[in-house]
């Protein structure tokens, strides 16, 4: 690979997970995103307590998101080989932390509705 370019990324994503579930986790993520920037515009506020059981949940997102990455690659733990690929699989952890931080918090903002900090 002569040169890294954004096309290059998308069509190894695409590879790895198939060109439908590429997408549709990018869908989700869109509409994840925009439903957090839709909370945070109704409360004017982020709710300590709601942010608090939000974190609480992020090592479930991250082992789920590197057993999803781990499950789509058809790989395990034993073919690990070197830094890079621990600095890859930690990666998928904090991304998967967070984002699924970013989905308990919006889902607890539109089910529970705005309420008050104490």
């Amino acid at each position: 690979m002569e040169e890294f370019s954004l096309m290059t990324l998308l069509a190894v994503f695409e590879e790895m997970f198939g060109r439908g579930l590429f997408w549709a986790m990018v869908a989700v993520a869109v509409i994840v995103t925009l439903g957090y920037v839709y909370v945070l515009v109704r409360d004017r506020a982020m709710s300590m307590r709601k942010f608090l059981l939000a974190q609480l949940s992020m090592p479930v997102g991250g082992v789920a998101a590197v057993a999803f990455v781990m499950m789509m690659t058809n790989s395990g733990f034993a073919d690990i080989g070197g830094p890079i690929d621990w600095i890859v699989l930690l990666g998928v952890f904090v991304a998967g932390a967070v984002g699924f931080a970013i989905l308990v918090y919006v889902i607890q903002s539109l089910v529970r509705g705005k309420e008050a900090d104490i």
